[in-house]
């Protein structure tokens, strides 16, 4: 469940849902299964540390967990570009996931310049 105001756990969220979605289509029709799991934890990972921000004990530790999903979301789309280049994927499903992870990372990217200018 979504909270709602929150956009990128929002946003996480539902891009999570599409990596499992790639995920299951990697392993059930590509019969590819060690990129694909890379993938599926980096990319579910960003979404679980915005959620764990929520509740942080202390500015420096929510910029802290939200420098991870950063990190965990540039991962992401480094296994996406790899899955592409390979032919795992095609180029309009790369695209449209591609799009996502960027303006993830764009979000994230902002939150954490705007939380460090505020410690």
């Amino acid at each position: 469940m979504v909270n709602k105001g929150d956009t990128i756990y929002e946003k996480s969220y539902v891009f999570a849902l599409r990596i499992v979605k790639a995920y299951k289509f990697l392993t059930d029709s590509q019969k590819e299964f060690i990129l694909s799991k890379q993938l599926l934890r980096s990319g579910t990972s960003i979404g679980a540390l915005c959620k764990e921000a929520q509740h942080a004990q202390s500015r420096a530790d929510f910029l802290n967990k939200m420098n991870v999903a950063l990190k965990e979301a540039n991962e992401t789309e480094y296994w996406l570009s790899i899955l592409k280049d390979s032919e795992f994927i095609d180029e309009t499903s790369y695209k449209s996931i591609q799009t996502d992870c960027s303006e993830i990372l764009r979000l994230l990217i902002s939150i954490v310049k705007t939380t460090k200018n505020t410690l």
